[in-house]
C-alpha cells in the first residue's frame, strides 16, 4: 500500500477537466488499497474538511476565480499544506497545478521528504487565451511561463502527460520527456448501450427534443477558448439543409453570449443549452442520443468528453490541432477539419446525420479506440510510476526518473 498526497487547484463539487481527471484517480487508487489524501480549493470559500468512504479531502480557503464559473483557488496555502502533510506521511505527492497550490505543495514536499509526481494539464498559450493582451505581451508572458515551467517541473521526480503530443512540446521547452498516461474513461457508464428501453424517448420529452430529428451534441465549458460559437455557426449551417437539433451541454462565461447567438442565427428553437449535467445524472444517455458529437477546441491535452463520446459510440468531428489527431482517426472514427473553418465543421457534421450507418459504422470504431483508454489502464499505470518513484527515491533521493 502507498500513501499518495493529491493536490489540486479544483475538485467536485467544482468541475474541470482536471477536477475530473484527479476524481477518477483518486476513486481507482483508493478502491485499490491505497491511502489517499486530497488538498484542494474550497467550493465555499471558507476551509473545512471531509472524510469521504476511502479517504480524506482538505478544502483550503479561496477565492472566487473571475475568468471561470463556479470555479475558486487557495493561495498562499504554504503552512495549511505542509502541516497536512506531516499528519499525513504521504510517500507520494502529486500534484495537478503548477501555480498556486502547486507551489505550496513543492514547499512542503521539501519539508517533509516526500518525492514529487507531476501531471500536466495546460500548456502556457493554454493559459493566456485567457487574458486580453496584444500578441507581443502574450509572448512574453508565455516565455516567462515556459522558464517558470521548466524550473517547476525541474523539482519534481515524475512527469505525466495524457498524450503524445504533449510530451513532444513538454520536451522541447524543457529538456525532459514525460510518461504518457492516458486520462482513462469509464467504460463502464459510458456505453453504446442501454438496459433503459425508452432511455431516447425519455430524454428527448425531458429536454423538448425532437425524437425525429437527429441530434448534433456538444459537452464541456462554454467559455472562448473552447470556441463552441464555432459549433454553433456549423450547425447553423446543417440546419439550413437537414432538419438537426444542438445540444450544448455545459456552463461557463460565454453561455448567454451563445444562447443570444443561436436567437440571431435562427436556430434557437431547434438548441437546447441546459448547463452542466453530470455522469452521474443523464450525461451517458445525452451522448447515446446524440448522432455525432463535436467540438472546435484547439488547447486540448486530452480531451474527457471527446473520450466519453467515443465510448458511447458517437463518432466525433473536430479539429487538426493539439491532441485530437492522436484519438480521432480522420474518415474512420470522426472527422479532423482545419482549425476555425466552420464550412468544414458543418460539411462532416452533415455527412454523418444524413447518413446514420456511416455513423453507427465509425462509432463502433470510435469505440475501440476509447477502449484502449479504460480507467483500469489509467490506475494501474498511475500505480506503477509511484512505485517507481517512490522506489529510486528510496535509494537515491536526488535522482531523477524524468527522461
Amino acid at each position: 500500500m502507498i500513501r499518495i498526497a493529491y493536490i489540486c487547484q479544483s475538485y467536485p463539487p467544482m468541475v474541470s477537466g482536471a477536477a475530473l481527471v484527479v476524481q477518477r484517480l483518486v476513486e481507482g487508487i483508493t478502491e485499490n488499497g491505497h491511502s489517499v489524501l486530497v488538498l484542494t480549493a474550497s467550493d465555499q470559500g471558507y476551509a473545512y474538511s471531509e472524510d469521504q468512504n476511502d479517504f480524506k479531502i482538505i478544502r483550503l480557503r479561496s477565492y472566487r476565480n473571475p475568468f471561470r464559473v463556479d470555479q475558486s483557488f487557495a493561495i498562499w496555502s504554504f503552512d495549511e499544506i505542509r502541516r497536512e502533510l506531516e499528519q499525513f506521511q504521504p510517500d507520494i505527492l502529486h500534484t495537478h497545478d503548477p501555480l498556486n497550490v502547486g507551489m505550496a505543495a513543492l514547499h512542503a514536499a521539501k519539508k517533509v521528504g516526500t518525492p514529487v509526481v507531476y501531471t500536466i494539464h495546460q500548456l502556457p498559450w493554454f493559459l493566456t487565451t485567457y487574458l486580453p493582451i496584444q500578441p507581443w505581451v502574450k509572448d512574453f508572458l508565455e516565455r516567462g511561463l515556459w522558464r517558470y515551467g521548466h524550473w517547476y517541473v525541474d523539482q519534481c521526480m515524475g512527469l505525466i502527460t495524457p498524450s503524445n503530443m504533449i510530451a513532444d512540446i513538454v520536451e522541447k521547452h524543457t529538456g525532459y520527456l514525460p510518461q504518457v498516461i492516458s486520462n482513462g474513461v469509464d467504460l463502464d457508464t459510458f456505453t453504446p448501450n442501454s438496459e433503459h428501453v425508452n432511455e431516447a424517448l425519455e430524454l428527448c420529452q425531458k429536454y423538448g427534443l425532437c425524437p425525429d430529428h437527429p441530434v448534433i451534441l456538444y459537452v464541456g465549458r462554454i467559455d472562448p477558448d473552447k470556441k463552441v460559437d464555432l459549433v454553433i455557426r456549423g450547425a447553423a449551417r446543417v440546419m439550413q439543409e437537414i432538419k438537426a437539433q444542438l445540444f450544448v451541454v455545459g456552463d461557463g462565461k460565454q453561455r448567454e453570449e451563445l444562447i443570444k447567438l443561436s436567437h440571431e442565427l435562427g436556430i434557437h428553437e431547434n438548441c437546447c443549452f441546459p448547463g452542466f449535467i453530470s455522469k452521474y445524472d443523464d450525461l451517458p444517455g445525452i451522448y447515446r442520443l446524440a448522432r455525432v458529437f463535436v467540438t472546435a477546441s484547439e488547447i486540448e491535452v486530452q480531451s474527457s468528453v471527446v473520450l466519453e463520446a467515443a465510448a458511447s459510440g458517437l463518432p466525433v468531428v473536430t479539429v487538426q490541432a493539439s491532441s485530437m489527431p492522436e484519438l480521432i482517426m480522420d474518415a474512420e472514427s470522426g472527422f479532423l477539419v482545419p482549425p476555425g473553418d466552420v464550412d468544414a465543421l458543418a460539411d462532416r457534421i452533415i455527412s454523418l446525420v444524413k447518413d446514420r450507418t456511416r455513423s453507427e459504422r465509425m462509432g463502433q470504431v470510435a469505440r475501440r479506440m476509447a477502449e484502449a483508454h479504460s480507467n483500469q489502464r489509467f490506475v494501474r499505470e498511475h500505480e506503477q510510476l509511484y512505485d517507481s518513484v517512490f522506489a529510486s527515491y528510496s535509494r537515491h533521493p536526488a535522482e531523477k526518473i524524468l527522461a
